[in-house]
């Protein structure tokens, strides 16, 4: 009897409380994490959706940034986490390149995650300091083949964005730069405008700013089209190197087990943020748009990470470009 009893309290607790929680979600503080320094392009996208996303949801979204091992500590924090809903990850493209890049991740990229939408699609532009020699693109792969030693390359370290942005560049113009990893593109749009290194691709949430304040030099986006921020720096394909297009997709994950009523909230909450006018306005000021409400779903966004991790695994091994 006892045993019965017990058995079915469990059972209305698992419902009834269970349930009562996720409508009440959230009652305190969400964490929403990102794998990347503070200062970074990710970090920009990040505060700007968690500002929206906390009125909505009446509970400050506090942003953590724990950077290192490209992305991966942050994302295996947010795996390991309790899966209640209050600690988020928001990531960039390296969720799905880590899984190739990474002989061994402390989480399953696909199946250690519940998802919550795509947030984003932020277009990628090669830079360099002010004072760099060459005027536009092609004289800049005429003078990085003639100084592969000398030019130096900046990224934010092994699966970031600007590090997959510099591999691809690289293969296309078939020559190697020298590279210099910091722990974040914070540190290295720093030392780029401090004119400490000679180059870098980053996204345009980090250097449409700096680009129209002229602190550093532009010479191509890598779009099909015009970047509306920046409509005086021409596509790659214009400047005369077609097939070097890239875009830093971001979506938002919960630890695996989390449930689906409150995933489903986090999901409509994003859709809304998306949507506010200071959000709209604020990308559009960094040079990228929100998403559709199609792809700010569970759906789109694990969609997008599979096709990602089929789109880059060649890439990545024929680079031969491994880490631990």
């Amino acid at each position: 009897m006892l045993k019965s009893f017990a058995a079915a309290a469990a059972v209305l607790a698992a419902i009834g409380f269970g349930s009562a929680s996720a409508a009440d979600y959230p009652t305190r503080p969400v964490t929403m994490i990102v794998p990347f320094a503070a200062g970074g392009p990710t970090d920009t996208v990040t505060r700007l959706v968690a500002e929206s996303m906390s009125k909505d949801l009446g509970q400050q979204i506090v942003v953590e940034n724990i950077g290192g091992a490209g992305g991966t500590l942050g994302a295996g924090r947010v795996a390991k986490s309790e899966p209640d809903g209050y600690t988020l990850l928001l990531h960039h493209i390296s969720m799905a390149t880590s899984a190739t890049l990474y002989r061994k991740l402390p989480y399953d990229t696909l199946g250690g995650f519940e998802y919550v939408g795509l947030v984003t699609e932020v277009p990628m532009t090669l830079v360099a300091r002010s004072d760099f020699e060459p005027k536009d693109l092609k004289a800049f792969i005429d003078y990085v083949k003639a100084n592969k030693d000398k030019v130096t390359y900046a990224n934010a370290g092994v699966g970031a964005a600007s590090h997959l942005c510099g591999l691809l560049f690289m293969s296309k113009i078939e020559t190697q730069m020298t590279t210099v990893p910091y722990k974040g593109t914070g540190p290295a749009m720093t030392d780029l405008v401090g004119k400490q290194v000679d180059t870098m691709c980053d996204q345009t949430t980090n250097t449409t700013n700096q680009i129209k304040g002229g602190k550093i030099k532009a010479y191509a986006t890598t779009t099909t089209t015009r970047v509306s921020s920046l409509p005086d720096v021409p596509t790659a394909a214009e400047a005369g190197l077609p097939g070097f297009e890239v875009s830093i997709w971001h979506g938002i994950y919960a630890p695996k087990g989390t449930s689906p009523e409150i995933v489903k909230k986090l999901s409509a909450s994003l859709q809304k943020a998306l949507k506010d006018p200071l959000v709209v306005k604020r990308f559009a000021d960094l040079g990228t748009t929100p998403v559709s409400d199609a792809d700010a779903t569970p759906e789109a966004l694990k969609a997008k990470l599979t096709s990602e991790i089929d789109r880059w695994a060649p890439v990545i091994k024929a680079a031969g470009v491994y880490a631990d």
